[in-house]
């Protein structure tokens, strides 16, 4: 059995974390760490897993107990966190903020569908964001094919547990309810990255790409809507997409409208293209919290300690 740490267990992405690696047959939790709930159920702070486990938070953390730790603290945390703690030899991590994206100190970018190989052989990995996530799955296959040459156009819309468990003005119910608003237009911190994977599969990569973020007015998933001009054929395009995803467990091509429901609880992501006039349009869609952050983390530490992608990630979307 894999024997896993949480360091930061109160948030959204830790209690789904947890709820994912106490039903996976191939790990036991050691402790999950949070210094805000210390000695209380873990149960009373995720409720949703009442009757699921009787553990509590742990006020210490010991890294020798374990094989791998999560960190699922606030970006900036997991930085000062190795500068205060020595990391035991063997010992994996799966890094959930935006400290190590850029694969300094070792650590390799965690998109499966990007760098399967290089995760499966690190021990240190840097989960991405979940806005790029479902933008990457978007135009990989595009860039793989050396066809994002023109200008790229992207709007994105995310639900409220995206912005975490903390009450805040914009995700406040009575503000956030029937409401949507515009955040970051063109500066969101996730383009950073996600320029960083297209331009490996598409050296000299300078196309221009236009992100405008959304705030939705639901709990979970988000929804990206890309375009881009371009002289594939919609069939040549689908062959491209279908191709590159053939082995990907978790990413599938729709000739179907695509809609949230479709992957809200999985960690799918389920993608589709048409062509409309010179332009190309592709849709895609995934969890915020699963694919977009804890599940994505539990399909790299899958990989990283040779498991299938999929162990403990056989998940039914919320349809109805």
């Amino acid at each position: 059995m894999i024997k896993a740490g949480i360091i930061g267990g109160a948030g959204y992405t830790a209690g789904e974390l947890l709820r994912l690696l106490i039903n996976h047959p191939g790990v036991e939790v050691a402790w999950i760490h949070s210094t805000s709930n210390a000695g209380a159920p873990v149960a009373d702070i995720h409720e949703g897993l009442i009757g699921e486990t009787d553990m509590t938070f742990a006020a210490d953390y010991d890294l020798s107990a374990v094989d791998v730790v999560f960190l699922c603290q606030g970006h900036g945390f997991s930085a000062r966190f190795w500068q205060e703690n020595p990391m035991p030899e063997g010992l994996k991590v799966v890094d959930l903020a935006q400290d190590f994206r850029d694969e300094s100190e070792g650590y390799v970018y965690g998109l499966p569908e990007a760098s399967r190989p290089a995760i499966s052989a690190a021990s240190k990995v840097a989960n991405p964001g979940c806005f790029a996530t479902a933008i990457q799955l978007a135009l990989l296959p595009l860039a793989a094919a050396g066809k994002l040459d023109g200008e790229i156009h992207i709007t994105g819309i995310t639900g409220s547990t995206g912005a975490g468990v903390k009450p805040g003005a914009t995700t406040h119910f009575s503000w956030r309810n029937n409401n949507i608003s515009v955040y970051k237009p063109f500066t969101h911190q996730h383009l950073k990255e996600i320029r960083q994977t297209l331009g490996k599969l598409q050296p000299g990569l300078d196309a221009r790409i236009n992100f405008v973020p959304v705030r939705g007015d639901f709990p979970r998933g988000i929804f990206v809507c890309a375009y881009i001009e371009i002289s594939l054929t919609e069939e040549e395009a689908r062959g491209i997409y279908s191709d590159f995803y053939a082995d990907a467990p978790f990413t599938h091509i729709s000739s179907r409208p695509v809609d949230l429901k479709q992957v809200v609880n999985t960690n799918k992501c389920v993608v589709s293209v048409e062509k409309h006039g010179d332009k190309l349009l592709i849709l895609s869609a995934i969890d915020n919290l699963l694919k977009g952050a804890s599940g994505q983390a539990v399909q790299n530490m899958n990989l990283m300690f040779g498991l299938h992608e999929k162990t403990g990630l056989s998940l039914k979307p919320s349809a109805f």
